[in-house]
């Protein structure tokens, strides 16, 4: 009987891994940070995180049973994912209905507008997040929930930009126990560490793009640090990576696979564009935070570094 041989888009290589077991592992990661972060901030955390969850749940079936008429890919945890990822943006006293205008705008315009899963050029829940920062700047900017102190109101990137606060003022092992201001799933430095690992044990993700994004923004802060006399030498580049949604936003959500470059290389020159660009926007933007910015531009980037970063065709001439 003769063979027939079918042709058809690469990648021609399977690993293995199913899409459920990937999203499912990157749940696992960040159960630590959600942890902490229930631990500090309280029970709404939990609330929010699962009114998050839930409406990117229900909108994702919404839109592919009754607009889109396809079959639904609930169950393979990606729009749990979203959901996670969109309520570690968000402050702890942002109100519910909040939650779930961004939950909308993730998946019904961040992913399925752009065809599901794996055709987004964005991320999903930083589109959710950017929308949520422009629609509703005040509750998305208001920390007051989140700590008693005389600076609850502000986060500590705010506090150190508008040089309210010396970085020789600040306990690094409190940022790194997760005692300090900002969103939801950013406060708990050494949790995100541990969820990082985690997903390089598991080979979800590789070294490349954290390392070239933190690594970036180290050294874009020794050098801030020694053109100011060399004061800081060590606090400035820590406190960039400790502080804000660089953890983050290096670990969880530039790795994404839909919206980051295919290669090593690509991953790096990536990578280093993101760490370049939160450091201009944290040092001289009106913005204190500038991850989301940074990945999503090059999110942007991202389908030009893999034309002039693909590999060279099996026997062509190096």
């Amino acid at each position: 009987m003769q063979t027939r041989l079918f042709a058809a888009p690469s990648p021609h290589i399977h690993g293995g891994e199913r899409t459920r077991q990937i999203m499912g592992d990157v749940v696992l990661a960040l159960v630590p940070a959600l942890l902490v972060s229930t631990y500090v901030l309280g029970w709404r955390v939990l609330m929010l995180t699962a009114v998050s969850v839930v409406s990117c749940l229900v909108f994702e079936y919404l839109i592919q049973r009754f607009l889109l008429k396809g079959r639904t890919t609930i169950g393979d945890l990606s729009a749990v994912v979203t959901g996670v990822l969109l309520a570690f943006n968000l402050p702890v006293g942002i109100p519910w209905w909040i939650v779930v205008i961004g939950a909308l705008v993730a998946i019904g315009i961040g992913k399925m507008t752009f065809g599901g899963l794996g055709c987004n050029p964005f991320n999903p829940a930083l589109t959710g997040r950017i929308f949520l920062l422009i629609a509703y700047p005040v509750q998305m900017t208001d920390w007051t929930t989140n700590t008693p102190d005389a600076l609850s109101g502000s986060t500590l990137l705010a506090n150190v930009k508008a040089g309210a606060m010396p970085l020789s003022d600040i306990d690094f092992m409190s940022m790194f126990g997760g005692h300090m201001n900002g969103s939801m799933g950013e406060i708990g430095a050494l949790a995100l560490i541990l969820g990082g690992l985690y997903l390089l044990w598991r080979k979800v993700i590789t070294w490349h793009i954290p390392v070239a994004v933190l690594g970036t923004m180290a050294l874009f802060g020794l050098c801030v640090a020694i053109s100011d006399g060399g004061a800081a030498m060590w606090q400035t580049p820590l406190f960039h990576i400790l502080a804000g949604g660089a953890l983050l936003g290096a670990i969880f959500m530039a790795t994404d696979y839909s919206t980051s470059p295919m290669t090593h290389k690509g991953m790096l020159i990536y990578g280093v564009g993101i760490g370049a660009i939160t450091m201009i926007i944290r040092l001289w933007g009106a913005y204190p935070e500038g991850m989301s910015f940074a990945i999503f531009i090059m999110n942007a980037a991202t389908p030009l570094i893999n034309k002039y970063c693909r590999p060279k065709r099996f026997g062509t001439k190096r």
